[in-house]
């Protein structure tokens, strides 16, 4: 066996970066920008009002001051004059500030009479325009790569960015296997169970960019796993669920091995999550999770989804881990890393008394894994130790 950071190296040497494609700003949310975007115009592209009111010269705006209004200033509309002694032009907040005019007195301070305003208080110190390029500048750089978020978009769009190059979303191939699998919704037989990790499984790949492509079940022979194989020789990725460890009926890896399989390893010492396997079957990655639903998700967010940020372009990073303190005593832990369900709690983070690798019922109510490291000692309450958040994908 080997450790969990010795597999993820090796899941990470697997992956091959996503090549480009060009989507619509407006379809950009969560995906991968590939490519830094620079903008090629100002923001805002004139000196703007930030206020209704008036705009003037400076050395107008004095109390009691009476200019005549020439004009009018709207957002998309400008005044196409120029604004000289004693003149001012009715703003309106986001019009282009007229041609002579350096200071917009708020409509407040003003009292207006026909064609005449009267300046009602000296002027404060802001001068209520926006300059040109306050926000940005031709050359703002959105650097890559990053995952595109509402604030992204935001400023790409106004940048004046249509389209955007984004790492295509990777696809990975679910394969259940076992001849005890029926899919949700259909009746399972007396010695049956529903196929439940690949609905979970599919939901974590895809809340991370990636699409999930749901295979019919395999059965445990190798016509069967080989037909499976082959249906999936266009994916990205390649996840076998079950099938992965040494029993008489874990057919997955010779069925793979006849089809080329090139094995990374074979076994990492953790808890849950023994049986994991992975390799590479002409270019394609392949990842083999255990059978055991909570196992299978544990892994998956370990392993597949930092794989999968890798082949997005996001870089090589296991999930980040946070400190915090225990809130019960801990028994000294084995020679596995074990990764506990737990949760957070006012007193600290509490792991669940059951640890059983198929209570899903337990693995629900979680909302983060405890890490023990291998031989670690008997903790106490109040013990700092490590712990992932859980996402509730």
């Amino acid at each position: 066996m080997i450790t969990v950071s010795e597999a993820l190296d090796r899941i990470f040497g697997l992956a091959s970066p996503m090549p480009l494609e060009h989507v619509p700003i407006a379809d950009a949310a969560g995906r991968v920008l590939s490519e830094p975007i620079r903008a090629m115009r100002d923001q805002p592209p004139f000196p703007a009002a930030a206020m209704d009111g008036y705009a003037l010269r400076s050395q107008d705006a004095a109390r009691g001051s009476k200019l005549l209004v020439i004009g009018e200033a709207a957002a998309g509309r400008r005044f196409a004059g120029r604004v000289g002694a004693n003149q001012a032009v009715r703003i309106f907040t986001g019009a282009p500030v007229p041609e002579g005019a350096d200071h917009i007195v708020i409509q407040e301070n003003a009292t207006r009479h026909l064609d005449t305003i009267t300046l009602l208080e000296n002027p404060s110190g802001a001068s209520h325009i926006r300059p040109q390029g306050a926000d940005f500048s031709v050359g703002h750089t959105v650097t890559a790569p990053r995952r595109l978020c509402a604030a992204d978009l935001a400023l790409l769009a106004a940048m004046n960015t249509a389209e955007l190059p984004v790492a295509r979303k990777p696809v990975a191939a679910l394969m259940s296997t076992g001849d005890e699998l029926v899919m949700p919704g259909e009746s399972p037989g007396p010695d049956q169970i529903v196929a439940s990790n690949v609905i979970g499984l599919k939901a974590m790949i895809e809340s991370v960019g990636a699409i999930a492509k749901v295979l019919p079940i395999a059965g445990d022979n190798f016509d069967s796993l080989r037909a499976a194989f082959l249906s999936a020789k266009d994916a990205d990725l390649i996840v076998t669920i079950g099938g992965a460890s040494v029993g008489d009926h874990d057919l997955v890896e010779p069925a793979a091995a006849e089809l080329g399989l090139e094995r990374a390893f074979h076994k990492v010492a953790m808890r849950p999550g023994k049986p994991l396997m992975a390799g590479r079957m002409d270019g394609t990655p392949v990842v083999g999770l255990p059978g055991n639903p909570v196992s299978s998700m544990i892994c998956c967010g370990i392993f597949i989804l930092p794989l999968l940020e890798a082949m997005l372009g996001l870089g090589a990073f296991p999930r980040p881990r946070l400190q915090g303190r225990i809130a019960s005593d801990l028994a000294a832990n084995g020679p596995r890393e074990h990764y506990m369900r737990a949760r957070l709690t006012k007193d600290g983070i509490l792991p669940f008394e059951r640890q059983d690798s198929a209570l899903l019922t337990v693995l629900n109510a979680a909302d983060c894994v405890l890490v023990r490291p291998v031989a670690d000692p008997a903790r106490r309450a109040g013990d700092l130790v490590d712990y992932i958040l859980f996402d509730r994908y």
